[in-house]
């Protein structure tokens, strides 16, 4: 089956803003056996459109189409499709009753211009928008399929892989079963570079690299019958990662870092504290976020000055007047002091140059120190991290996770 996609808009054509569905729908469409061989940027212009929608229909079994489904003057997708298929619009009741209650639930009033949003062909398959006021929809016409989804990432993206998805796996004859690898300590290309063998010759199933700030995931996807069988081909796929990765990969199902961690604490029964300076509360929010977090975390202290520091946690002034708050002497007097004020099994600690301004000889912005201590041990590690100040709070969040990953959890 192909696909064709459309993004329409004409601030995409503009640089208004960045076309992040292209990359999100091609890349959701890679392992799923459709072929893609066209995508298009066309602006809010009708006669521009419609010879788009066209030529797309001519070439290709469905046509995918993001943006221009609002209540504008200018949101004339789904007028321009439905024309080109040769359909009429009507008003769907239900779903303008369903816009006048999003809108009440907001204590907003709703515009009349916002009917325009609850009319499609009357044979439309309605895809639901939880997340806006605009529905998508679904128009077939002579063995040809036309999608019609939200421009906003927020509102596309779950539309996509709850409706349209399934949609076009069912009528692609494929189902798909896929599993996450996820990966912390190793950047995209290395990461590429060691699978190189696996992945030149991947037939199904298909690993699919995807890259986020300090961290890599692997999807690795096969097309299927049932998920029985799914689960059989990515198995030996998954087991050939980690026999090639080794440590670094830290969870096959999906799970983000911070809650392979809040699992491992719930299962061992251990508490935790955790100090913070150039974090500043980002890694006690890592385990606040999940739900059941109070069983484990009992406490935790962002400790900003050197007062602080000694005050709260014990540091000593020696440590500070000498090696400094940034430095590995600090980072340990952090994690000991409170794992021993806080009565706690664990600690984690930070401390570190977040930038723009600071650093000192030797210890140039993006030098952090972190910690964990235990009643057996106390681990300091010394990261040289890059990118602006969020960036290095960030990862510095990340690499403390990983240390306390690295530390508990059962190999």
């Amino acid at each position: 089956m192909i696909a064709e996609l459309i993004c329409v808009g004409t601030e995409l054509l503009m640089g208004q803003i960045l076309n992040t569905n292209a990359h999100f729908i091609a890349k959701e469409l890679a392992p799923s056996g459709i072929d893609m061989y066209h995508q298009v940027v066309v602006g809010d212009n009708p006669t521009r459109l419609s010879e788009a929608v066209q030529t797309a229909l001519r070439r290709a079994d469905v046509v995918l189409l993001s943006g221009g489904l609002g209540p504008t003057d200018d949101d004339l997708t789904k007028e321009t499709v439905a024309e080109a298929m040769g359909k009429e619009l009507v008003l769907f009741e239900d779903e303008w009753k369903k816009l006048i209650s999003w809108f009440t639930s907001k204590g907003r009033t709703i515009a009349p211009n916002n009917k325009k949003q609850a009319m499609f062909p009357i044979d439309a398959i309605i895809l639901p928008n939880p997340n806006g006021t605009a529905p998508g929809c679904i128009m077939e016409a002579d063995g040809k399929a036309a999608i019609l989804m939200p421009g906003p990432p927020r509102e596309l993206q779950p539309m996509f892989l709850n409706h349209v998805m399934p949609y076009l796996l069912k009528r692609s004859g494929h189902r798909l079963y896929s599993r996450e690898v996820r990966i912390f300590g190793m950047g995209e290309s290395d990461v590429t570079y060691r699978l190189d063998d696996l992945i030149k010759h991947q037939t199904n199933p298909t690993i699919a690299p995807y890259a986020k700030t300090s961290e890599v995931t692997l999807r690795i996807t096969a097309r299927c019958q049932s998920d029985e069988e799914g689960e059989a081909l990515v198995t030996p796929m998954i087991e050939a990662i980690r026999e090639t990765l080794g440590d670094v990969v830290y969870d096959t199902d999906g799970h983000e870092l911070s809650e392979v961690c809040h699992r491992a604490l719930i299962a061992s029964g251990k508490t935790l504290a955790v100090a913070e300076s150039c974090t500043g509360g980002r890694l006690a929010d890592a385990f606040i976020n999940w739900p059941g977090s109070s069983a484990y975390l009992i406490e935790g202290d962002v400790t900003y000055s050197n007062d602080a520091k000694m005050r709260r946690l014990g540091v000593r002034k020696e440590t500070l007047d000498t090696v400094g708050a940034v430095s590995e002497e600090c980072a340990k007097e952090m994690a000991e002091g409170l794992r021993k004020a806080a009565g706690t099994d664990y600690a984690l600690s930070t401390t570190g140059y977040a930038g723009p301004d600071g650093g000192e000889p030797g210890k140039p912005v993006g030098t952090v120190f972190i910690a964990f201590a235990s009643e057996d041990k106390t681990v300091v590690k010394r990261l040289n991290l890059f990118g602006d100040r969020d960036r290095i709070r960030h990862s510095a969040m990340l690499n403390a996770l990983d240390l306390l990953r690295r530390n508990i959890c059962t190999k």
